[in-house]
């Protein structure tokens, strides 16, 4: 019985863990699939131009990245169940075992007290005492055991109870377990066309190398421009934080800013990240590396872009092909928000978080795309993806 007890309460406990965990795993599938249908959207949108381009192939590879994502939850789960399914049916046999034992236990003791009562009635038990305190006693022995007799059969009846439903449990998570391998085989046949997609983007842009050379080459001048901009005015702020201090606000709201890591929000309601931080294999060429000093952000039509943090507005530039920016301190942080039109605020504002600053340029010519360029920096650029959350 104690072994059974034992696994009861491994029962009790483990789902409790695993299960809650199971449901941050549903969460974040939910959460991914829902990514990837904004991601089909803008795949439709891109589908539009009359030349697939490098975005596009980014993007793909960015919902091909995502479906992995899915097709890994999916096995954490199945995980997850299949250790509960193990526990739970080692539980059912112990369990069953300790029950045909209480059983025959119980048994035992009904027909030693039949035989006893037969022999020598309770009360003729307690009269033949030779004093009180010995017919007391008798008394009280006779009441522990008919205690102890009740106790036994509602054990019995707990552990019969628990048992079936331990096989209720047991059977959900069978079905559990079949329905997400199903979901895995859909998602793996998903990959598999997704690649094949992927492909023949790489094989239709791998044609046109002088033309992606020629964007590329383009990409670097706007980008060599925007961050000669940046350096400027960040040595400009460096210069007037050396000859003055920060203010106790604007410390504070440094030091919030980086307890916030990994929580921060998205610069934009909706969009996918299709250009990350650092040094990137180039998608087409192969000899090819971007070194990118934050990330691009791309979404469909009109999109509004907000500030991460509360903070001040340092600068509002504008860089000729790259249209406007904006830099916003945030104590010794600095975000940067590049490709913008219709900006809303000024140079010397404060600003609050999720406040919006204007939009992000929307290339009505190449499908509507709209891409934020969006950086951090503090005494270096950072990678902004460790620094937003996981959900815009």
């Amino acid at each position: 019985m104690r072994s059974a007890l034992i696994i009861f309460l491994s029962i009790i406990f483990i789902p409790f863990v695993s299960g809650q965990t199971r449901r941050e795993l549903e969460d974040q599938r939910k959460k991914t699939l829902e990514e990837i249908t904004n991601v089909d959207n803008l795949l439709k949108q891109t589908e539009k131009e009359k030349n697939s381009g490098i975005n596009q192939l980014k993007i793909v590879g960015n919902k091909l990245h995502l479906r992995e994502n899915v097709i890994s939850g999916i096995k954490q789960e199945i995980e997850l169940l299949t250790e509960r399914l193990e526990l739970n049916s080692l539980a059912i046999d112990l369990m069953e075992k300790d029950l045909v034992s209480m059983k025959r236990d119980y048994a035992k003791t009904i027909v030693n007290s039949y035989k006893a009562r037969k022999g020598n009635p309770e009360i003729g038990y307690i009269l033949s005492a030779q004093d009180f305190n010995q017919g007391y006693k008798r008394l009280k022995y006779l009441q522990q055991v008919t205690k102890f007799r009740h106790q036994q059969a509602e054990l019995i009846i707990e552990l019969r109870e628990e048992i079936e439903k331990s096989k209720v449990k047991l059977q959900e998570d069978l079905n559990n377990i079949s329905d997400l391998k199903k979901r895995e085989e859909g998602q793996k046949s998903l990959i598999q066309l997704e690649q094949n997609r992927q492909k023949q983007l790489v094989n239709s842009l791998g044609t046109k190398e002088k033309q992606l050379q020629k964007e590329l080459d383009e990409k670097r001048r706007i980008a060599q421009k925007i961050e000669a901009e940046i350096n400027k005015l960040i040595e400009e702020e460096k210069k007037k934080t050396l000859k003055s201090e920060l203010t106790p606000e604007m410390k504070l709201i440094g030091e919030s800013f980086a307890e916030n890591k990994g929580r921060l929000p998205w610069p934009v309601e909706k969009g996918t990240i299709t250009s990350q931080f650092g040094l990137q294999q180039h998608p087409v060429l192969s000899y090819v590396t971007e070194d990118n000093i934050g990330i691009e952000i791309t979404n469909t039509g009109k999109t509004k872009v907000r500030s991460i943090f509360k903070g001040q507005v340092m600068k509002v530039f504008a860089i000729s092909g790259a249209n406007w920016g904006i830099i916003i301190r945030h104590g010794k942080y600095l975000t940067v928000y590049q490709n913008l039109v219709n900006v809303t605020v000024k140079q010397g504002e404060m600003v609050d978080l999720k406040q919006d600053i204007g939009d992000v340029f929307c290339d009505i010519d190449n499908g509507s795309k709209s891409v934020l360029k969006f950086m951090i920096f503090q005494e270096k650029y950072l990678d902004p993806e460790i620094w937003i959350s996981k959900k815009k």
